[in-house]
């Protein structure tokens, strides 16, 4: 990812894999949860169940993880991930929002074992992959906002 040290990709991916031995529900219910606390009008963007939001927020985030040393394999998959996005009605502000959850949902599952640099390591990818989320969302042609949720 754009702007991470070979030191904070080898982190993510070590980290990444101590995550692996919990039940990813459990994360997801977790991050979701969090989230919709914050911001309960974000629920309305979501109509499938939650195990299987989970599980797709995973795959996406284990294919994101093995290849973040990979930049050109990668940036695809992301831009591909920003456009179904836009189309879910996904805005700017929700990237802070789902940051704020997953990096809250990472410290929790971490606990004891979440330190400083693994939080700005997660924070620096977070913020790459939203960034470039967000450049996606902003360059492609504008669809209709009317049913856009705030």
């Amino acid at each position: 990812m754009e702007g991470m040290t070979k030191e904070e990709i080898a982190l993510i991916k070590r980290s990444w894999m101590q995550l692996r031995n919990i039940d990813l529900t459990i994360i997801g219910d977790v991050f979701y949860s969090k989230l919709f606390f914050d911001a309960p009008n974000l629920k309305a963007l979501f109509h499938k169940p939650m195990t299987e939001q989970s599980e797709k927020l995973f795959g996406m985030l284990n294919l994101i993880v093995a290849r973040l040393d990979q930049r050109e394999l990668i940036n695809n998959e992301i831009r591909k991930l920003a456009l179904r996005h836009k189309n879910y009605w996904v805005k700017t502000i929700h990237y802070d929002l789902v940051g704020n959850a997953f990096l809250w949902t990472l410290a929790k599952a971490f606990g004891g074992d979440w330190n400083e640099d693994l939080s700005k390591a997660w924070l620096k990818c977070y913020t790459s992959l939203a960034s470039q989320m967000i450049f996606v969302l902003e360059e492609s042609a504008p669809i209709d906002r009317r049913k856009e949720i705030q």
